[in-house]
């Protein structure tokens, strides 16, 4: 049986061979396929879990997990590997993990961008997306990260000068603090990361344009702006081989109802919009996103907002092109982005709510925080035996002469969870995940009944129902794109058989779930989770024909029925 190991991050060939073993193991359950291949030239894996002796993947309603679109942010990775192994290794033992396999899929892309998580597992380097070249081919003047000293790390370097906008704190000589407004007579630094100048004229450091400067989560249809409006974006929507594969897949699965893709860091759950405040969403999305945000900060302690409302890098403008911008907004896709690993709160920086959860400004608190919060997030380290942060070490720089290397490892501390904490991150949002797939429509056939009108002829009566929490259209923004396609039922007549009244195909329009039943008081609606069908058909007693329903996103029913009086299924 395939182990999964989280006391470490899988390179590219692990990967492979774990999910290639977990197919081989569990051929019943998983099925592994290549979507597609990286800039690099590596297989783009996505691994579909289901029962497939209760139906195939296409004829289910569906969820999509991925990770690794930003390539740094490795804990994401692990969790989408956990999820495969908690779904397949507790089927027929956990009854929820069964009972969504039996009657629904996964689709699961532990490494959106496989080149980049490879060179940031092999080398000092940070890495946002992809490794194409971009927005230059060529490599421009400035300050370039690069492990100077060779210990394996890139941090940061600390310059003594007059005109410096950093000191040393008082409290504890390791910390670094901005200096103060009208402060003068002291020790200043600059700050810079560890690297190397190119075209260095012996005075002026500027920081070099990121080599890769391409994130894969800018690349999107929905909202798309060029690089002048949004660094990273690409020269057009789905430029690149590893969103383009990502478009394909949704455009070949249009049964997926749900996502969740896994980022780092921060600690919170994230919906729709990224550019619009909440009153641009229809009012049954909104009440959905949050009553599923709600759930998920139970079970993940993670608080859930927006990203216009809770996590723009900057308020005057919005981010743009992002993956489950494009999901929601053009495919009516109910999407969530979890930044895992929180080490700020672990620290137990923020404000307490009503609920336990820790409350701040998670981006704002980077641009400015009490050093009482940087001495937790110090004593947290020294408390956990973390490698978080390096003694400033003296080094003789080859352009800049006399500087200190050390300070937050980045890698270490900030942008990933360290082995000790990967277990309960990644079973506290596997189990988020679960829930959501569980408000997936569900298409059932209610009633199948038949009634002797005459000799060889019947009336057949059947009832449709959505069983699921969702409508068969998934979402409001779907059925306003027109994005799912109305329920379609065939009626198949055996050898023999005619159809004397009813329409052999017919589209029905969709059912709703429970999701509209949801306010505590006023008249809601009812009666529209159901569909009443007849038919007379002509066929010798005994004879059988077949009901077909296809709904896109909540499944497929098929039922042969017999032909004879008294038959009720």
């Amino acid at each position: 049986m395939p182990e999964l190991d989280l006391s470490r991050f899988y390179l590219y060939d692990e990967l492979t061979a774990y999910l290639q073993a977990v197919a081989a193991e569990y051929p019943h359950l998983a099925r592994l396929e290549s979507i597609g291949k990286s800039y690099q030239g590596r297989d783009i894996w996505v691994m579909t879990l289901t029962n497939f002796a209760t139906g195939g993947d296409p004829e289910k309603p569906a969820y999509w997990i991925d990770a690794n679109i930003h390539a740094g942010e490795v804990t994401g990775g692990a969790t989408a590997q956990y999820t495969i192994h908690y779904l397949t290794t507790r089927y027929g033992s956990d009854p929820q993990v069964t009972r969504l396999l039996e009657r629904s899929a996964f689709y699961v892309c532990p490494r959106v961008s496989p080149d980049g998580v490879e060179q940031y597992l092999t080398t000092p380097h940070q890495v946002r997306s992809s490794l194409r070249p971009y927005p230059f081919e060529d490599e421009r003047e400035g300050l370039y990260p690069e492990d100077v000293d060779g210990d394996g790390r890139i941090l940061q370097m600390r310059v003594q000068d007059p005109k410096g906008a950093w000191k040393v704190s008082d409290k504890d000589p390791r910390l670094m603090r901005p200096r103060e407004v009208g402060e003068e007579g002291g020790t200043y630094y600059h700050l810079y990361p560890e690297g190397l100048i190119r075209g260095w004229d012996g005075y002026t450091v500027k920081p070099a344009p990121p080599r890769h400067g391409l994130d894969l989560n800018r690349s999107f249809p929905a909202d798309w702006g060029p690089e002048s409006q949004q660094r990273g974006a690409g020269p057009f929507p789905l430029s690149e081989p590893e969103t383009h594969a990502l478009a394909q897949f949704f455009a070949r699965h249009k049964n997926i109802n749900g996502m969740q893709a896994y980022h780092t860091y921060s600690g919170v759950i994230l919906r729709p919009y990224s550019g619009k405040p909440d009153d641009a969403l229809p009012t049954h999305d909104l009440t959905v996103f949050k009553r599923l945000g709600d759930k998920g900060t139970e079970l993940t302690g993670y608080p859930h907002t927006s990203v216009f409302h809770g996590f723009r890098y900057d308020p005057k403008t919005t981010l743009r092109g992002g993956f489950f911008d494009w999901l929601y907004e053009d495919l009516g896709i109910f999407g969530f982005s979890t930044e895992l690993w929180d080490v700020i709160s672990l620290a137990g920086i923020g404000e307490k709510q009503p609920n336990g959860v820790l409350k701040r400004d998670f981006i704002g608190w980077f641009r400015s925080h009490p050093e009482e919060d940087d001495l937790k997030l110090l004593q947290f380290n020294d408390e956990h035996g973390l490698e978080g942060f390096r003694p400033w070490t003296p080094f003789e720089h080859p352009q800049l002469g006399p500087v200190e290397i050390g300070g937050w490892d980045y890698k270490r501390f900030w942008g990933n969870a360290p082995a000790k904490f990967l277990p309960d991150i990644a079973h506290k949002n596997t189990l988020f995940t679960l829930l959501h797939a569980e408000v997936n429509p569900r298409l059932e056939l209610k009633l199948a009944k038949v009634e002797p009108v005459s000799e060889g002829v019947w009336r057949l009566i059947a009832v449709l129902e959505n069983t699921g929490f969702l409508p068969t259209y998934t979402s409001a923004k779907a059925l306003e794109k027109k994005a799912v396609e109305p329920i379609r039922v065939k009626l198949h007549l055996g050898e023999g058989a005619r159809l004397v009244s009813g329409e052999a195909v017919q589209e029905i329009g969709h059912l709703e779930g429970r999701s509209n039943k949801i306010e505590l008081f006023g008249a809601l609606p009812f009666g529209d989770q159901e569909k009443k069908l007849e038919w007379v058909v002509a066929a010798p007693s005994g004879s059988t024909v077949t009901l077909e329903a296809i709904a896109q996103r909540a499944g497929t029913v098929r039922q042969e029925i017999r032909l004879a009086a008294g038959q009720e299924q």
